[in-house]
């Protein structure tokens, strides 16, 4: 027990700091009281988005039951152990392709077994007109988000197994720092790795809206590189915007869907809210709360790995041997579940606050209204979903929210 508790200590303190950077960097403040659930949407849209959820979100629940499942089969018994074991066996069975290969199998195993209801899902989606995706680009898609899954969960795999092997008593600390970095490193690198593998980006070309864009950018005292379209409307018709990237790097990204369907000023109104997002720095708090939860979660692991009826179940001699790999995965998988609500619920107030920069830097509220209500008709949102349904997977406001805080800055 007793290498177990540095384990345990570390986790606590990085805890309370996370509590201690929540509560600094978020506003926490109340939700605007709602008169109108319905957000100001007709009948026929509000009924739409009623059989949209209703068509899709038992299947998005069967999928995370169904992955935890085959987790939970891989990490708690000896079978996973089996599969590592097995498919590292024809290269010499060393433990670097336990872990690369086990990870890729385990991976692989999970997606597959949840298949069935991933494309049970895009078929509601293409039912309801929100995916335009061929199934061929469907499935292109699948198999990158997979490879890019496995290929980093391999590489952190065996960061983490390496160090257990090399330091098995203090592994957790220095994998902690690591997992804590690879977040960091994650947000400068996600705009030029990760965004370039599922849409293509070309300069919007000269114009009025570009020209407002950037002059919207430069009074929010966060002037961008460029402003960036999309090609969304390969694989859906859903509405969106976002700001990426850091100093020399930021551009605002807009869908071709976007500009397509919504006049100049609410799409500005959009990228105002986005902007806002850069002007509080939110990037920097995901970050630095992300960085804290995964050197925490790391701890957390290092004693729950020196536990020797957990190792024993799973088939495992310690947090060294490869064939941890399943039940590392699933421990993830449950941190990450069990966090879900947390991140959300801090999602949601920074979304928040970005709403009402939104509203202070265009001094529009009626297109911030007219825009929330087009994204809530396009994405088929309902406007004022179930409270437990909004509370574990809402990480924005809800639509009648938005459109009530628009009518409290307007008053």
């Amino acid at each position: 027990m007793r290498p177990r508790r540095p384990a345990l200590l570390a986790a606590l303190v990085l805890g309370l700091a996370l509590v201690a950077v929540l509560w600094w960097r978020i506003p926490w403040a109340a939700t605007p009281t709602v008169g109108d659930p319905t957000a100001g949407l007709g009948a026929d849209q509000l009924d739409r988005a009623d059989a949209f959820a209703a068509a899709l979100r038992p299947a998005s629940l069967a999928n995370l039951a169904l992955g935890l499942l085959v987790s939970g089969l891989l990490g708690l018994t000896r079978s996973g152990a089996r599969v590592v074991t097995a498919v590292a066996r024809p290269l010499g069975g060393g433990w670097v392709w336990r872990v690369l290969l086990g990870t890729l199998a385990i991976t692989v195993l999970g997606r597959l077994a949840t298949l069935p209801l991933a494309a049970y899902g895009e078929v509601v989606r293409r039912r309801y007109g929100l995916s335009t995706r061929s199934w061929s680009l469907w499935t292109r898609d699948v198999v990158v988000d997979t490879a890019i899954t496995a290929g980093l969960t391999a590489l952190g795999l065996l960061l983490l197994v390496g160090l257990a092997r090399r330091a098995p008593r203090t592994w957790w600390a220095w994998a902690g720092a690591g997992a804590a970095g690879l977040v960091v490193a994650g947000s400068f690198l996600y705009p030029v790795i990760v965004e370039p593998a599922f849409n293509d980006f070309t300069s919007m070309p000269a114009g009025p809206l570009r020209t407002e864009l950037l002059a919207l950018a430069e009074e929010n005292g966060t002037p961008v590189e460029d402003v960036l379209v999309a090609d969304a409307s390969r694989r859906t018709t859903a509405l969106n915007a976002y700001v990426s990237g850091f100093g020399s790097t930021r551009r605002i990204v807009v869908y071709d869907t976007l500009l397509q369907e919504l006049p100049d000023d609410q799409v500005e109104s959009i990228a105002a809210h986005e902007l806002g997002h850069v002007a509080t720095d939110d990037v920097l708090t995901g970050t630095l709360v992300g960085a804290l939860g995964a050197a925490a979660g790391v701890a957390l692991l290092g004693w729950l790995l020196g536990s020797g009826p957990l190792l024993r179940r799973a088939g495992a001699d310690g947090a060294g041997d490869a064939r941890v790999v399943p039940l590392v995965l699933l421990l993830v998988a449950l941190g990450t579940l069990l966090s879900t609500p947390v991140q959300n619920g801090v999602s949601r107030q920074l979304e928040a606050r970005a709403d009402q920069h939104a509203l202070d830097l265009t001094e529009d509220p009626d297109a911030f209204t007219a825009v929330m209500r087009r994204l809530a008709v396009a994405n088929l949102n309902q406007p004022d979903p179930p409270a437990v349904w909004q509370w574990f997977f809402g990480s924005h406001p809800t639509t009648a929210q938005r459109v009530a805080a628009a009518q409290e800055w307007s008053r």
